[in-house]
């Protein structure tokens, strides 16, 4: 890894490591999550999150709109 490193103008032979590590897992020849995995729990998160986000808002609009026509029917 050191060799390869070297030659590749890479400071750490861990970079080239994990690379390896990545590599293989991608090829089924290592147990764990692959890199189009990966991307897609990190989508799924992002979405996750947004979604978390519009239903609060549409908590708080809810809620707005809701004492806006019980104010509306008291003064009727």
């Amino acid at each position: 890894m050191k060799a390869v490193a070297a030659k590749m103008g890479i400071g750490a032979a861990e970079t080239v490591r994990t690379w390896v590590r990545k590599a293989e897992v991608d090829a089924d020849q290592r147990p764990g999550v692959t890199s189009d995995e990966a991307a897609e729990i990190k989508r799924l998160k992002a979405e996750n999150a947004e979604l978390r986000r519009a239903n609060e808002i549409l908590k708080a609009a809810s809620a707005f709109f809701a004492a806006e026509l019980d104010r509306a029917s008291k003064r009727s």
